[in-house]
């Protein structure tokens, strides 16, 4: 771990146009491998989780599954009646035009709604549930040539796959939007700290290159893990971040060191020292951030393997990038920043020097002196006011969202909307599922037509004389459709299905001895999926906690130090979520950050930001304790130590949390809600540990143990020596 940044960077600074083609090189052919293999969608089967899973694969092996539909709804102006005759002109050239489609299937008869204002025809598209998004468009062409030629009734169209592609457009809009805003604010912050375009664009350069190589790689990973279409999102939120992170804490070493050096070493040499130090912490962060994802692929969900893939690739190519191409792109510029370091070193040597001026800065000062004058006050006042806030995580309720939470700012939500008052019954639909030999079909269908007829006495179903049973053709597989007049989010559709399965199903077909059921739908997926979550999140949790702890121990030789980090990361989580929950829960901030509460936070977003925020965490704490860590061995006591270290680290973590901070919040200018969640907890989690965790807990709780906080693990073999840096290079 200290010899390969070392011997890397060595490498490309003595053959550095080698080192930076070869980068680009790299780039190319992971670019390349991605779009000559193509990305491997997920499909429906492997969203498949409990019960819900269950019954979807019974139904399935019948030929009986869910199919995408979509729905022209014909309907009057607003204010207006219906004309029956213009109507069903409408809807009979919907039909028309339909079948002639090779992407539809079939087109069901139109219905008219229960109070005569309105028309539907269902349309049912070829393939499986979830390729109706990819062959909606002319279907919806077609729709808008309908409503042109018909200008006495509204006809427009709604439907999953319909939906599904208005919510893809809006969330590429959207990260276009949150790339706009990221890449500036990142560039300006650069430039403060670096004060030169040229030393600025290399951080950037180097992260939107590791996006591209990340990008190119996860559809080679996708063949291995299929891409439920989440892991473009995480590579581009992550990897500007870490990106630019890395590289930062690169360059700002490599500067310290030629300060230090006054001139007498080379850029070869310089690198080489910075490699030495930051590449290491690179290195060690890189793995913590990784070996941390990992733990979700515990979790046995497609969405979250697409995540973590996502993010191993994106940090794995970011610290490569940092130990091979940039210490090739710094001894490049090293000449020209050479002439300009002597400048500002005569402009200096000219000036009257500021000794009243503490080498940190003021603010850095202020900030330290609650820690360094009274740790323990300062260490409880932290940990209280963090623990304060993590208090409402206590009371989080978790929801799988489903289509009722997009935005309204999409037509096809619009138009669903209208679709689901004046057909209440397509709100939610509950699916039973029995299978059996096929000598029993007549009596299944019997069972299933009484269930049927059972719930719809039920007030929290639709009243409905005779369901439907619909049989696969060898008689195996029935399949029985109920439907709730309310939103798969709300509690009176989650109470319908506890209904379904503990009370009308066991009374009915479950009399049936040899018969298998189960019951699925957007309520059931919904439920069975926050139920998979929580039955998986001890094992990834505990995972976490021990891949973390063993890290840090293995990277620092100190239990105290381990359990300190787990601790601290802990509480800079449990912080951040409890903000959520205070936030997103609620309604008292829907104006201000412009969403719909869900009065839950969104089923994934939990698990997935407690992983992220540990690796992201462990970040600063390899970098802020390496530097602690190397005052120490310098020979300074450990309490000075930690203000030498926190002080010399301080800037570049400063900056690196700027730059992350402004990439998460972009993502809470986002319509959907799930992302905004992610984005504010990411931010503020980041901000949090940057300001408090940093620069008040870690350095208050390190300040009262003193030397204890370093006493070694005398089992572990001590590392080897960093290898010397090259100094027949000394000028």
């Amino acid at each position: 771990m200290r010899n390969l940044p070392v011997r890397t960077a060595r490498w490309s600074a003595r053959h550095p146009w080698r080192a930076i083609a070869g980068w680009f090189v790299f780039v190319a052919l992971c670019l390349g491998a991605g779009i000559a293999v193509g990305s491997n969608p997920a499909t429906t089967e492997d969203f498949w989780v409990g019960e819900a899973g269950r019954a979807e694969q019974m139904a399935t092996e019948g030929d009986l599954q869910r199919k995408p539909t979509e729905h022209v709804l014909i309907r009057a102006e607003s204010g207006r009646s219906l004309d029956l005759a213009a109507a069903r002109a409408a809807a009979r050239d919907v039909t028309d035009r339909m079948e002639r489609l090779p992407e539809v299937a079939s087109v069901a008869a139109p219905v008219r709604s229960a109070d005569g204002d309105a028309l539907r025809v269902p349309v049912v598209l070829k393939g499986a549930e979830l390729d109706g998004k990819n062959n909606v468009g002319p279907l919806l062409e077609q729709t808008e040539e309908v409503a042109a030629a018909h200008p006495g009734v509204v006809v427009e169209e709604t439907g999953s796959p319909a939906i599904s592609q208005g919510v893809n457009d809006q969330r590429g809009e959207d990260l276009a939007l949150s790339e706009r805003i990221a890449l500036p604010v990142t560039l300006v912050t650069l430039l403060v700290v670096f004060g030169s375009v040229v030393m600025a664009g290399v951080p950037l350069l180097l992260a939107l290159t590791s996006i591209a190589a990340a990008l190119g790689l996860s559809m080679v990973a996708s063949h291995l893990l299929p891409d439920p279409g989440v892991g473009t999102n995480m590579i581009l939120l992550i990897g500007l971040a870490v990106g630019v992170d890395y590289t930062l804490f690169y360059l700002k070493r490599e500067r310290e060191e030629r300060a230090r050096a006054g001139g007498r070493l080379s850029s070869a040499a310089l690198v080489e020292l910075a490699a030495a130090t930051a590449g290491r912490a690179i290195v060690v962060s890189g793995l913590a951030v990784i070996v941390s994802t990992a733990t979700l692929y515990l979790a046995t969900d497609v969405i979250f393997s697409s995540l973590a893939t996502g993010t191993i690739l994106v940090v794995a190519v970011a610290v490569a990038s940092s130990l091979t191409a940039l210490p090739a792109l710094l001894v490049t510029l090293g000449r020209r920043t050479e002439r300009k370091a002597a400048r500002r070193a005569e402009a200096r040597a000219a000036r009257r020097p500021r000794r009243d001026r503490p080498e940190h800065g003021r603010i850095l000062a202020v900030l330290l002196r609650p820690a360094r004058r009274r740790p323990a006050a300062t260490l409880a006042v932290s940990v209280l006011a963090m623990l304060a806030l993590a208090v409402p995580a206590l009371g989080m309720k978790l929801v799988d969202p489903g289509k009722d939470t997009f935005s309204r700012d999409i037509p096809a939500m619009q138009t669903y909307d209208r679709l689901t008052a004046a057909f209440p019954e397509l709100k939610v639909q509950h699916e039973v599922v029995a299978q059996a030999a096929a000598e029993r079909a007549p009596e299944v269908r019997r069972a299933l037509a009484g269930l049927g007829r059972q719930v719809s006495a039920d007030p929290l179903f639709v009243r409905d004389a005779g369901p439907a049973v619909r049989t696969s053709p060898d008689g195996r597989t029935s399949v029985l459709v109920l439907s709730v007049p309310h939103f798969a989010n709300s509690q009176p559709a989650k109470d319908s299905l506890t209904h379904l399965r503990e009370d009308h199903l066991p009374a009915t077909v479950g009399q049936l001895a040899g018969v298998e059921t189960a019951v699925s739908g957007d309520v059931a997926r919904g439920v069975d999926y926050v139920e998979h979550e929580r039955g998986k999140l001890p094992l990834v949790v505990g995972a976490l906690l021990l891949v973390t702890f063993v890290l840090t121990l293995i990277a620092f030789r100190s239990v105290v130090i381990g359990l300190l980090g787990v601790v601290l990361n802990l509480l800079s989580a449990a912080a951040a979520l409890g903000a959520l929950v205070l936030v997103f829960q609620g309604t008292w901030a829907e104006g201000l950050l412009d969403f719909d509460s869900m009065g839950a936070i969104a089923s994934r977003v939990p698990l997935f930001l407690f992983v992220i925020l540990f690796g992201l965490s462990m970040d600063y704490q390899v970098f802020v304790v390496s530097r602690i860590k190397e005052a120490r061995d310098a020979g300074m006591p450990a309490r000075e130590a930690v203000i030498a270290g926190i002080s010399a680290s301080a800037k570049v973590v400063t900056s690196a949390a700027v730059v992350m901070v402004t990439v998460f919040s972009g993502f809470v200018a986002l319509h959907l809600t799930e992302m905004k969640q992610m984005g504010f907890c990411l931010a503020l989690a980041v901000l949090l540990d940057a300001v408090v965790i940093r620069l008040m807990v870690l350095p208050a709780a390190l300040l009262l143990l003193g030397e204890r906080a370093w006493r070694p693990v005398r089992r572990l073999p001590a590392p080897p020596e960093p290898v010397a840096p090259a100094f027949e290079n000394v000028r």
